[in-house]
């Protein structure tokens, strides 16, 4: 791999992917809409995502060996329902449609936790615990619904003959910087009567007290981008602790869940064992340090 295309290279996490990329030796080329907001990459190309002959054309002339694919709208609050769900479920078929004739054998795609149902429900369903990737997937709202139809076409893609060869859904939680490890988390009170006071209890709890550090996100889709599995896989990633001062295992009786191994300490209710073992990553970054 010499050349990889980030969408969404504006953003936070697709600046953050594309400075990764850089210090590992790759080339990058960023597809964004607008105009560029990144020093970063090599090539910027202005690019429609919700336009498939914008996508194969900008690829085209990128001309990748992997496609990382994080140009969607990040949260559901900003968009009407019907442009969220666009963004999230329709540009990784553009992506995907792409990388697919023009024989671009690695694509990793940006999921989230809200695909299981997480985060922006009303209610979060959890029938065990800690999660994984076969945890069944029960969103209702327009962003959750959009992350699981991409992962649905992305299981498409990786039944078909040819390339992409390689596809990853990464599932991530809420993505921090280091400014907000400080102040939201370090410097303030993080205990349950704490969140509760400040109003953040019922958002910790449906997003299952799960954080993950912006440089590890971005770490974790390198590693997904030189991985060489076949067909399409599912990988979690979340910071080896929780967001808030309880043990793991009071915080587990918080759901209706079975419990399927004792947790000790701060220990994340995520299990992120599978991209430990298939990508050799983990979370190194942590609110408490």
């Amino acid at each position: 791999m010499d050349t990889v295309a980030v969408t969404g290279g504006n953003g936070e996490l697709g600046t953050a992917l594309l400075s990764a990329l850089a210090d590992r030796g790759y080339r990058t080329v960023n597809l964004s809409r607008g105009d560029r907001r990144e020093t970063v990459a090599d090539r910027y190309l202005r690019t429609d995502l919700l336009d498939p002959g914008e996508v194969y054309g900008s690829l085209a002339r990128a001309d990748p060996d992997a496609v990382a694919h994080f140009g969607t709208i990040p949260r559901p609050d900003e968009t009407p329902g019907h442009v969220t769900f666009r963004s999230n479920a329709q540009t990784p078929y553009h992506v995907l449609e792409a990388a697919q004739s023009l024989e671009i054998e690695t694509v990793v795609l940006a999921s989230s936790l809200s695909a299981m149902g997480a985060g922006f429900e009303d209610e979060v369903r959890v029938e065990y615990l800690p999660v994984d990737e076969t945890h069944p997937l029960t969103p209702s709202n327009p962003y959750g619904l959009g992350k699981q139809v991409a992962e649905v076409v992305a299981d498409g893609f990786g039944r078909r003959e040819g390339a992409p060869t390689t596809v990853a859904s990464l599932r991530f939680p809420l993505v921090t910087t280091d400014e907000e490890l400080r102040t939201v988390f370090a410097e303030a009170d993080r205990s349950l009567a704490g969140i509760r006071d400040a109003g953040f209890f019922e958002k910790a709890r449906k997003t299952l007290f799960a954080y993950l550090h912006l440089a590890d996100a971005a770490d974790l889709a390198v590693r997904a981008l030189e991985a060489e599995f076949a067909g399409h896989e599912v990988f979690f990633g979340a910071a080896e602790g929780t967001t808030v001062e309880a043990p793991s295992a009071e915080l587990a009786e918080l759901y209706d869940a079975e419990v399927r191994r004792s947790f000790e300490g701060y220990e994340r209710l995520i299990d992120a064992g599978k991209a430990e073992q298939w990508l050799d990553w983990s979370a190194d970054r942590s609110w408490r340090e």
